[in-house]
């Protein structure tokens, strides 16, 4: 059942990181707004097996884990590439 969770808690974290660059929450860009949302996810997801600890369901804990890195990782260095590449 682990592995089914795992794997779904995976697409969860690809979708979140997908919307959150469509609907411009963050401005890195879809692969490494995809790529960090895996990367917290694969990580909350070892805490919840080594620790036992979570926020409820996997599919929440991918949800909220996706979320906060996306915020956390700074998009200004994003933004400042971008006004670079226009001038």
């Amino acid at each position: 059942m682990g592995f089914f969770a795992f794997f779904g808690s995976l697409m969860i974290a690809g979708i979140v990181g997908f919307a959150f660059e469509k609907w411009g929450v963050t401005h890195n860009g879809i692969i490494p707004s995809v790529i960090i949302a895996l990367g917290a996810v694969i990580l909350l997801f070892m805490i919840r097996v080594m620790f036992n600890l979570s926020f409820g369901s996997p599919g929440l804990d991918a949800i909220i884990g996706a979320s906060a890195a996306l915020v956390l990782i700074p998009t200004e260095a994003a933004v400042n590439r971008r006004k670079r590449r226009r001038k």
